[in-house]
């Protein structure tokens, strides 16, 4: 799947036909491509501050909220920790996407059940995936060393967490769910 391929579909989807908007849509996603990024799926949904749909993108590496030529909304899938799905009678089907970085709510999603679960797959995968080593410095040969690592990331992304729920961006039961996927 290409990106043009990918926005164009979820342009129709959201009926939002305007050539320029999908070409500037294109251009702002390539913009700010990560090496190695694929498209994986996309769909339409509204931001609750919008009124009009917008575009939501998942990629390899990101999920990503497109609106009128904005630049997009990124949230990186490694700090995903939770994906809902509700239905509202007003705001039709909901997704919340749970990050280390907030709490992103967005409405009247279509076929949000699939979308969301693959974006909890894309999450899992870029989770366990193999971290990669900057070119210039070698991966370290040493295993403890590694599980330090991994052992400092797991508190680091767990005081995140607290962090977002003393400041009211999770709910007790968000962070309960989160905590959870987070130790496994």
């Amino acid at each position: 799947m290409e990106w043009t391929d990918l926005i164009d579909t979820a342009f129709r989807v959201a009926g939002n036909s305007s050539q320029a908007n999908q070409a500037e849509a294109v251009r702002t996603v390539e913009a700010v491509v990560i090496d190695g990024e694929k498209p994986v799926a996309s769909t339409a949904g509204r931001h609750p501050d919008h009124f009009r749909k917008g575009v939501l993108v998942l990629t390899t590496h990101r999920f990503l909220f497109l609106k009128d030529g904005k630049p997009p909304v990124p949230v990186p899938l490694t700090a995903v920790t939770d994906v809902t799905v509700t239905r509202t009678r007003f705001n039709g089907d909901v997704l919340v996407l749970v990050a280390l970085t907030g709490s992103h709510r967005f409405e009247d999603v279509v076929k949000a059940e699939v979308f969301a679960e693959q974006v909890r797959e894309c999450a899992r995968l870029a989770r366990t995936a193999p971290p990669r080593a900057p070119a210039a410095i070698p991966a370290p040969s040493d295993a403890a060393p590694a599980e330090l690592s991994a052992g400092e990331q797991l508190i680091g992304q767990l005081e995140r967490l607290a962090a977002l729920r003393a400041s009211g961006a999770l709910t007790e039961e968000e962070f309960g769910r989160a905590k959870q996927r987070l130790i496994g």
